[in-house]
């Protein structure tokens, strides 16, 4: 069985590691845990991981992100993967900062990323795992923060975290949709706010 795991970005070093591209950081570290690499091929970068006699197609779309659908739409096609099958790790500014949900559709929430989608596919019903940025941001400037790059405390609290979205993805194709969101939405919450930095500020040095 196949399984297309979607990590939402953009490409360019001048957005490596920017809170928009938390998809790209999810599965780069997949990548490596699994010791495997992405290659660059057609409307993105593919890494193939196997799991428990499953195969999951990781893809960085190369479109930019307001494009996105365009890429999961051919890699839907090409490896025929049915819409079910596919898992779209996106960020999420209404969540506190680490939190990680997943969800079995829902609309895009404002996020360009998974609006294209939605629209190139035709349909809000596909599942998928938001991870929460917070909205440590001034009034008018959501594009500069999302575009912006983590603190460095809030690269080590996420460190922390991103692990707990490959074990999702890893449930999502072995165990199946229901069984993971009960099992890991509740793991996915945040601490308490005294145990996470406030996001965009880095704590006292």
């Amino acid at each position: 069985m196949k399984y297309l795991i979607v990590g939402l970005g953009n490409i360019g070093e001048e957005y490596k590691d920017t809170r928009h591209n938390i998809g790209f950081t999810v599965l780069d570290a997949m990548a490596i845990a699994s010791n495997a690499s992405f290659t660059d091929m057609r409307y993105g970068n593919v890494c193939r991981i196997k799991y428990k006699g499953r195969e999951l197609i990781l893809l960085k779309p190369s479109t930019y992100m307001n494009l996105s659908g365009n890429a999961v739409s051919y890699w839907l096609k090409k490896e025929n993967v049915p819409v079910e099958n596919m898992l779209v790790i996106v960020d999420d500014i209404a969540l506190p900062l680490g939190s990680i949900r997943m969800r079995p559709k829902g609309a895009d929430g404002g996020h360009n990323g998974l609006a294209h989608i939605s629209n190139i596919l035709s349909t809000t019903e596909y599942p998928r795992i938001r991870v929460g940025t917070g909205n440590g941001f001034r009034r008018g400037s959501q594009i500069e923060f999302v575009l912006g790059k983590w603190t460095m405390e809030e690269k080590k609290f996420l460190q922390e975290r991103i692990p707990i979205v490959i074990e999702m993805i890893k449930s999502f194709a072995f165990a199946g949709l229901e069984l993971t969101m009960t099992s890991f939405n509740k793991a996915g919450k945040v601490p308490s706010k005294t145990e996470k930095p406030e996001p965009g500020k880095d704590l006292p040095k």
